[in-house]
């Protein structure tokens, strides 16, 4: 894999550090093109928007609501996503009363598109539509209650590593829902909660091209050694290396293929159908091989 790029200043991309996204960062510190910058999932959009990032890992959502300026408008690039068909795992509602009986959500402040998933699931599956307010899982507001348990909001919403290495306390949460799970039994179809994106505006530029392929290279050679990087990356994330091993190689889907762009679409619409954001069709840049720099 080339470790050199044609330009001089080297392409920042932001990411999460999460063990969900080894598969498709695993290796990009050895290109001296990519400055590789550590973010949360909710604030990945804007880093591209405002410049502090050239490309990002960012929640899908970012893509559905047109910026005020035009040249904030995201551009989807297909070399890499986050999704899933069926259950998720790191993505859940813990809820103390049945779904039909919820009436506010306590949602992580590092989620964005799985707030809007989880609202669109209450109120199609569940007839629920439920408030959302910020909640930090790592402070668990709230911790002036009696026991352990209290501490914890009726129901919350939780993303990441944290699901599972740092759950809530299961005598509290009774009802649960994954979903990813509860997107495939309502679509028959993948969920994306994350894609590489760039600004509209530079997305036929010959960095971003250059960039794309190489995180398409980069994926389609980690796809490779997926059991390889599990078991070095697992103890680090604190994961159980059998779960992990689940987790990445079995339950996570990776390449953003037509299902997935399918998937998308229906997502943004149903963004749109419940007024929860005036979403537009996703954009997808073009990296075919004739599009991809020749030095690549």
């Amino acid at each position: 894999m080339p470790t050199t790029s044609q330009f001089e200043a080297p392409t920042k991309i932001a990411a999460v550090q999460f063990l969900n996204t080894i598969s498709l960062i695993e290796g990009l510190d050895t290109w001296t093109g990519c400055e590789l910058i550590k973010a949360i999932p909710s604030r990945i959009g804007q880093m591209i928007t405002t410049g502090t990032a050239d490309i990002g890992l960012a929640s899908i959502v970012d893509a559905a609501n047109p910026a005020a300026d035009p040249k904030n408008n995201l551009t989807l690039i297909p070399a890499g996503m986050i999704g899933c068909e069926g259950p998720t795992l790191t993505v859940r509602l813990f809820s103390a009363v049945p779904p039909a009986q919820i009436t506010t959500v306590h949602a992580d402040t590092d989620s964005h598109t799985s707030v809007m998933l989880a609202d669109i699931i209450l109120r199609e599956q569940h007839n629920v539509t439920a408030n959302f307010t910020p909640f930090d899982a790592r402070e668990k507001s709230g911790s002036g209650a009696d026991t352990p348990e209290e501490a914890w909001p009726e129901t919350v919403l939780l993303i990441g590593d944290k699901v599972v290495v740092d759950s809530p306390p299961a005598v509290r949460y009774p009802h649960q829902i994954d979903l990813g799970q509860a997107w495939h039994e309502l679509t028959n179809l993948p969920f994306v909660y994350a894609t590489w994106m760039c600004r509209a505006e530079d997305a036929d530029s010959p960095k971003i091209l250059e960039a794309a392929a190489m995180l398409e290279r980069v994926r389609l050679r980690n796809n490779l050694r997926l059991d390889w990087l599990v078991t070095t990356q697992a103890k680090a994330h604190n994961w159980p290396a059998d779960l992990a091993r689940t987790y990445i190689g079995q339950l996570l889907k990776f390449n953003p293929d037509d299902r997935a762009k399918e998937a998308v679409e229906l997502f943004f619409q149903k963004l749109t159908t419940h007024n929860i954001l005036d979403a537009t069709k996703p954009n997808w840049l073009n990296i075919s091989p004739a599009a991809q720099p020749s030095r690549l």
